[in-house]
């Protein structure tokens, strides 16, 4: 079963998947991502979230990466809620190390290899549920793979070690062990627009009335000039704290 990540933090946007790629030697990566979704009645009294997540990833040497994001986060909650109705402000912030030490090579049966390292710190507020209030750490080995000239397969396996993969309401409540995993598969239909489709959750061992979260989205990516793509997708979730359905737009930018 695919049970994979709920966190901000998505370098194959619009996806959740992470790639096994990494930003070149001295150059940067910017990533503007903006989801509103729909809460399950589990929620209540939260009803919608909308997440704008700011993201920049510099290469600090060949195959290695440094990254960091930070969400900027709407809720908006039934009618008659005691807390502010719509709170707003920034949500925990994520600092991540990511490491390719194999790199996939032409007529080689192994994928591209990748560790990718984050930890969350307690920047937003607590009281409004912009932020969980505890530091998370986990770790994700990811596998990439062209199973052709267009079609190219990633999957994600990991561990959320401390705290829990919220962000804002949308996510496991559920602190300590984790598991982490999930699946893309995209396919360059054109030479500016590639499409594709992703299931990913995750599974606590304890510490939750809901322990599994589990989506699904379809989404793409359309090249408007060589350094620049307009991203775009539709999500659809089950179990936990996930989405009932969600919209997500943004964009890339290599410079």
């Amino acid at each position: 079963m695919l049970v994979a990540v709920g966190w901000s933090a998505s370098a194959q946007q619009p996806f959740f998947t992470d790639d096994a790629d990494v930003t070149p030697k001295r150059k940067f990566h910017f990533e503007l991502s903006n989801q509103y979704s729909f809460l399950p009645t589990s929620a209540f009294p939260n009803r919608q979230q909308n997440t704008l997540v700011y993201q920049l990833n510099y290469g600090l040497f060949d195959g290695f990466e440094l990254g960091v994001d930070s969400p900027h986060i709407v809720i908006v909650n039934a009618r008659n809620t005691v807390r502010p109705r719509v709170p707003y402000g920034i949500g925990d912030t994520n600092l991540t190390l990511k490491w390719n030490f194999r790199r996939e090579a032409q007529g080689s049966k192994w994928p591209g290899l990748t560790i990718a390292y984050a930890v969350e710190l307690p920047t937003g507020e607590t009281r409004t549920q912009l932020g969980s209030g505890i530091v998370d750490h986990r770790l994700v080995v990811v596998a990439q793979k062209h199973l052709s000239a267009r079609n190219t397969l990633r999957i994600n396996q990991g561990v959320l070690f401390t705290g829990n993969n919220l962000t804002g309401v949308v996510g496991l409540r559920s602190t300590g062990l984790v598991y982490l995993s999930g699946a893309s598969l995209t396919r360059q239909f054109a030479p500016r627009l590639s499409l594709g489709v992703e299931v990913n959750g995750a599974f606590a061992q304890r510490g939750a009335q809901n322990r599994a979260a589990l989506q699904q989205q379809i989404g793409g990516k359309y090249s408007l000039r060589d350094n620049l793509t307009l991203d775009f997708g539709g999500i659809i979730g089950q179990f936990g704290e996930s989405p009932r359905f969600g919209l997500q737009i943004g964009f890339s930018l290599d410079f």
